[in-house]
């Protein structure tokens, strides 16, 4: 075929372009009109319904001096970097320990992955019940004789986020788990004969070799368990509802409780702004060194 003859660049693939249009118009619609149309209306004093009368920066103002945000907020890093630490951690180490071609893998495997089938609401309330003083974790303990012991996080409200943190990591490690299991399952059983006849330590071979190996399955799993965190609410209304006080707030339920029930939408939607500001300030520098700033070999 000559030249001339050759489907230009903009015709090639057209079934798969005409395919995609749907899906590319959802995405500008939804995503991309939504998140204009929200970003639009923080900057304006609506109440009950939407309406443009602009008020410049004063719902931001309004916000970041609420209390309530700040705790939010700071729960937010705390509930953060934690179910980031501890999740990658534990997945890791119970995939390693899988790994080991140990007896009833199968079992052991469905155990820890069950809880992820359960919603966040059902586990919340199972959190709630286990975490009672009266009659869940405490009270079992004290009945067995230590009248001493102490074990109340979601009735304390400085630790109290904690207590939603063991929810979260019982619930969503499973899930890690499987994923690091999966890639382990991937490196060639060459480089761990090499080890072995290297001498080179277990752990180091993990450590050195087999981790930074896995990189893209970390960076999967790092996505899945951000935006679990950022989005995270329904585990908190189930536990606490945002108590003791205000002491367990987080960010979703502020927007959500803006927006529907003090039927503040201005303010619910400069919430939501800073929520998608935060993500874009870790998402953005993050996408450059992935796949902007390395040069392609």
């Amino acid at each position: 075929m000559s030249k001339s003859e050759r489907p230009s660049q903009l015709f090639r693939n057209l079934n798969a372009k005409v395919a995609s249009i749907p899906m590319i118009l959802t995405a500008l619609v939804v995503f991309v009109g939504g998140t204009a149309w929200t970003v639009l209306y923080s900057f304006t004093n609506s109440k009950l319904l939407p309406r443009l009368h602009f008020v410049e920066l004063d719902q931001y103002y309004r916000l970041w001096a609420t209390p309530r945000w700040l705790v939010s907020i700071e729960n937010l890093l705390i509930y953060g970097v934690l179910s980031l630490v501890f999740s990658l951690v534990i997945g890791f180490l119970l995939a390693a320990l899988l790994d080991q071609k140990i007896r009833f893998e199968d079992t052991f495997r469905t155990i820890f992955l069950y809880p992820f089938a359960l919603s966040f609401i059902v586990t919340g309330l199972v959190w709630q019940w286990l975490l009672n003083p009266d009659f869940g974790i405490q009270g079992v303990v004290r009945d067995l004789g230590w009248t001493s012991f102490n074990f109340d996080p979601l009735y304390n409200s400085s630790i109290v986020i904690y207590g939603i943190l063991i929810a979260a990591l019982w619930q969503g490690t499973g899930l890690i788990m499987c994923l690091m299991l999966a890639g382990l399952r991937g490196i060639d059983e060459d480089i761990w004969k090499a080890a072995r006849v290297d001498g080179i330590p277990t752990w180091k071979t993990y450590l050195f070799i087999i981790i930074p190996m896995m990189r893209p399955v970390f960076i999967t799993t790092l996505v899945i368990i951000a935006s679990g965190i950022v989005k995270v609410y329904d585990l908190v209304v189930a536990q606490t509802s945002g108590g003791p006080g205000i002491s367990s707030e987080v960010p979703a339920k502020y927007v959500y409780d803006y927006m529907f029930f003090a039927q503040n939408l201005g303010q619910g939607f400069a919430a939501s702004t800073m929520m998608l500001l935060s993500v874009m300030i870790v998402i953005v520098p993050w996408a450059y060194l992935e796949f902007g700033g390395r040069k392609r070999v």
